[in-house]
């Protein structure tokens, strides 16, 4: 045994148009503004945890916490509340992983229009481990659930006015003070007997509760820039449950949905609980969440896509490997594109090196090549990552504005890169 755990009217059309048609991806604070609270749990809570007794183990995945919720997994049913899923608990204002549930963290994350997110994890009491792949998604068993909830450091004058929270990519977050913050949604994805499910839920105004909203949801936002005060009204769009396969399809044979993070290369890190820090993937060992595969020292290991610390080729091909390569690999929804950009892939036209486009009609930005060395302003990948056009920007969802620094890293890598197309 083991213990448990978001223009108008005409432009949201052609966004949802757009997702239908091609699939969804998915969604950083002025000098003076209050920090955000975000609640640690310590390491010493996650040894003793590791330690429990098969009775303990018994005792605390079936607990309740003090606002009522326990972690629940529903093997038909799609709850109205997201309370009902039991994952997260919100007392006293404070929003966080339910006892038995794992937050976790990612290397590098997708970009969501500057929205934070805090992961979560839980298997049910007698559910085998995941099982450990050095490349795909973990094996997980049936009964898994996997929340991910977005949000924003939130401003003193109005709910729909939001700040950025740039900050090195991939703190773990392990709690949130809702008075510091905007809920936008959470989205389950839940493992049942036919595979994965995606099921998104809106957070309502007063941040109590989150509703389900199978035909997705759009919330008129602006974000302050917290360095330069900048302000930009954006269309932050929750995706429908169909819309979500758009992504997390992968393979575009079978067609079936699943986790894109929840992979070695994105989860090997270490994670700090407060007091300490600890190799995450032993430490999902050492709850029961995962089984098999080398020491953390030995396993894939993707960099943080803005550390310094890391090379430049190694960052911007971990930005395209996260924000890109759920689509764009073999055997991908893109895989007609023959554009693969997967972290391994050789430096050739396969990676878009002076590839010209398969059918990209005006997504081209009327330059020739994917990637044009040492010429970025030549190169349709930064073409597409600066356009905002529905028809023409990647992704294709997930997204209504630029990732200024995502186009500055990917610009730096190309103008670094040795050759020419002739």
């Amino acid at each position: 045994m083991r213990p448990d755990r978001h223009l108008e009217a005409g432009v949201f059309a052609l966004v949802l148009t757009v997702a239908v048609m091609l699939g969804c991806a998915t969604r950083d604070t002025p000098n003076d503004a209050e920090p955000i609270a975000v609640e640690p749990v310590t390491t010493s809570d996650a040894t003793a945890q590791s330690a429990k007794s098969d009775a303990a183990a018994t005792s605390e995945a079936s607990a309740t916490a003090a606002d009522g919720s326990h972690p629940r997994y529903h093997p038909d049913e799609n709850p109205d509340l997201l309370t009902d899923w039991g994952q997260l608990t919100l007392l006293d204002g404070r929003l966080e992983p339910a006892v038995g549930v794992t937050p976790y963290e990612l290397n590098s994350a997708l970009f969501s229009d500057h929205a934070q997110k805090l992961r979560t994890i839980w298997l049910p009491d007698g559910a085998p481990p995941a099982t450990y792949d050095s490349e795909a998604t973990f094996d997980f068993p049936v009964g898994t659930v996997i929340t991910k909830t977005f949000w924003y450091p939130s401003t003193t004058e109005a709910a729909d006015r939001v700040r950025t929270a740039r900050a090195l990519s991939g703190e773990l977050q392990t709690g949130l003070e809702t008075s510091a913050v905007r809920l936008v949604e959470t989205r389950v994805l839940v493992h049942r007997a036919d595979g994965w499910a995606a099921l998104p839920y809106v957070w309502n105004e007063d941040q109590t509760e989150a509703t389900l909203q199978r035909t997705g949801d759009l919330q008129r936002l602006t974000l302050v820039d917290e360095a330069s005060g900048d302000e930009t009204e954006f269309p932050y769009v929750v995706p429908n449950v169909n819309q979500c396969a758009g992504c997390h399809a992968t393979n575009h044979t079978d067609g079936a949905i699943l986790p894109i993070g929840p992979k070695a290369r994105h989860l090997n890190r270490t994670v700090d609980f407060g007091d300490g820090t600890i190799d995450q993937l032993d430490h999902w060992r050492a709850l029961g969440l995962l089984d098999g595969g080398p020491a953390s020292s030995e396993a894939p290991k993707s960099p943080v896509w803005n550390d310094p610390d890391e090379s430049l080729d190694a960052r911007a091909r971990a930005y395209l490997d996260i924000n890109c390569s759920h689509c764009h690999n073999t055997n991908g929804p893109a895989d007609t594109s023959g554009l693969f950009l997967e972290p391994d892939n050789p430096l050739d036209s396969h990676l878009g090196i002076c590839k010209p486009p398969v059918a990209a009609g005006t997504g081209t930005g009327d330059r020739r090549f994917g990637i044009n060395p040492g010429r970025p302003e030549d190169s349709i990948f930064v073409f597409r990552m600066q356009t905002t056009d529905p028809a023409s920007m990647m992704p294709e969802l997930g997204r209504a504005v630029p990732h200024v620094e995502g186009i500055d890293l990917v610009s730096e890598w190309i103008a670094s890169l040795d050759g020419s197309c002739s």
